[in-house]
């Protein structure tokens, strides 16, 4: 059986409140590696999501509990409930379906999505097109463009991460993977992989991508999940969530 590895995030108040003595409530984020806005690869989790969650379970007396693992497999824990919360997740109508997205989105980028390849290739993808044949690395359980998604005659090849990717590429067992423009060339840059022998296509697609927070099914019909999305908004409302994401380059968040 695999050992999964757990974070234990210090946030929990026991001050002389009404609920000092009593069964702190806990709750559990699923947290991929994903610099610049995740990390997990090293003595304690941190990130974006949980500079936001961190006054929040402060208010609300909560313990935090980060698990971390690959992107598919988060989104996985929490469809089948095995964890309550998860970050940075482009809302879609199937996701809709098995998921409680947290608006407003706490991610906003206007950014692309580009198709990577070996430089040494001979490719040119020059238009959507150009893809049709060629075998595509994509991060299981990801959202893209919907074109894309939705193409049957695309071949996709699901991976666990940017680095999995990189390392198909240089082994020619893919001929392109796709990933959001800032986020793939940030992962990049601090993978221990030679990618300076990849080069962007030219061929990409613009959009502005939101991410979310979302719930499982379970605990969105808890009342600390009320408790927190109350919060969160009031968070949004006064400007304290634009200043939280500040540090990471994102735009500001709009008043709910």
């Amino acid at each position: 059986m695999m050992m999964r590895a757990w974070f234990w995030v210090p946030l929990i108040l026991l001050l002389s409140t009404p609920m000092a003595g009593a069964q702190v409530s806990t709750i559990t984020i699923a947290m991929d590696h994903a610099p610049p806005y995740s990390y997990t690869d090293g003595p304690e989790a941190r990130g974006l999501l949980l500079d936001i969650l961190a006054p929040i379970a402060e208010e609300l007396g909560l313990e935090v509990r980060v698990v971390p693992c690959p992107f598919s497999r988060c989104v996985h824990m929490l469809e089948q409930n095995e964890v309550d919360i998860m970050g940075g997740l482009i809302r879609t109508k199937q996701r809709d379906e098995e998921l409680t997205f947290v608006t407003p989105a706490y991610m906003a980028l206007r950014s692309s999505f580009r198709f990577y390849s070996l430089r040494a290739s001979d490719l040119d993808i020059t238009d959507y097109e150009d893809l049709h044949g060629k075998r595509i690395a994509v991060m299981r359980g990801a959202a893209h463009f919907a074109r894309f998604d939705k193409d049957q005659d695309i071949i996709k090849v699901p991976v666990t991460s940017e680095q999995v990717a990189v390392q198909m590429l240089l082994k020619k067992r893919v001929d392109l993977f796709i990933g959001v423009e800032e986020t793939a060339d940030h992962a990049m840059s601090i993978l221990q992989q030679p990618v300076h022998q990849l080069i962007k296509q030219p061929y990409h697609f613009q959009d502005s991508i939101f991410g979310h927070m979302a719930y499982s099914s379970e605990f969105a019909s808890t009342v600390r999940a009320k408790q927190i999305t109350s919060l969160y908004r009031a968070m949004a409302e006064k400007g304290q969530l634009t200043e939280l994401v500040k540090p990471y380059a994102l735009p500001p968040i709009p008043g709910y």
